[in-house]
């Protein structure tokens, strides 16, 4: 029974949510839009829980961590946004952390280091100073700078790995974001709303699927089971 529910109810119910906040939840009243903004979060946190192994380790209890900052800064972002970017600012160290904990080396995943490096320069380049420009948004700049590159190192780290889930979900992350930052800061893009949050939620779930994915063979390794 728990194997369908973690397989296939819980993940279908974190679809059906998701798709329910995007497409039919008005924007008011504003309280309603936020609680079923974080639903499918705690059923993604949920559902990162049951991928826990039996082996568990810091790693995996570091991106539950990271889930749960994550879901915070969702709930902060729209009422402050600072706190909010600094609440996920924190949940993408934690992947961070964790992801470093798994790293498995490969030159041609540590090449990746060159394209996700050359993102981190336009959008980082391109946003400070649109951010700069902007007498509201001034003061930003610095932080955005900074979350531009924990999100990078976050993406290279998550690449090291091995793990596809992990991967994908990681660059997904960080094409989340980069909607949310460019149509905040630069210019609107059509359908952000939809495009952002479609992103967003199907990177935390393959997050949160990773970590049933990293589980210890022998001594202190560990073994990706899903490789790239």
């Amino acid at each position: 029974m728990m194997y369908v529910w973690r397989k296939w109810f819980l993940p279908l119910l974190i679809l059906m949510m998701s798709l329910l906040y995007i497409f039919f939840i008005p924007e008011d009243p504003f309280g309603v839009k936020l609680l079923f903004k974080l639903i499918p979060m705690g059923l993604i946190i949920l559902y990162a829980y049951l991928q826990f192994p039996a082996d568990r380790r810091p790693s995996h209890w570091l991106l539950l961590a990271g889930l749960l900052f994550c879901m915070l800064g969702d709930g902060l972002l729209p009422i402050w946004f600072v706190f909010g970017l600094g609440t996920f600012l924190v949940g993408h160290l934690f992947y961070l952390a964790a992801f470093l904990g798994l790293w498995r080396f490969s030159w041609v995943r540590l090449l990746s280091l060159i394209p996700i490096g050359i993102y981190a320069w336009f959008m980082g380049g391109k946003l400070a100073g649109d951010i700069g420009a902007s007498a509201e948004f001034t003061g930003l700049v610095i932080p955005v700078m900074i979350y531009v590159t924990v999100i990078s190192l976050m993406l290279w780290s998550a690449m090291m790995t091995g793990s596809v889930w992990a991967m994908i979900g990681s660059l997904l992350f960080v094409i989340s974001d980069s909607i949310l930052a460019w149509n905040m800061f630069i210019e609107d893009i059509p359908d952000a709303g939809v495009l952002i949050m479609t992103t967003y939620y199907a990177a935390q779930f393959m997050i949160a699927r990773s970590i049933r994915s990293f589980t210890r063979t022998t001594g202190s390794l560990l073994k990706v089971k899903i490789k790239y």
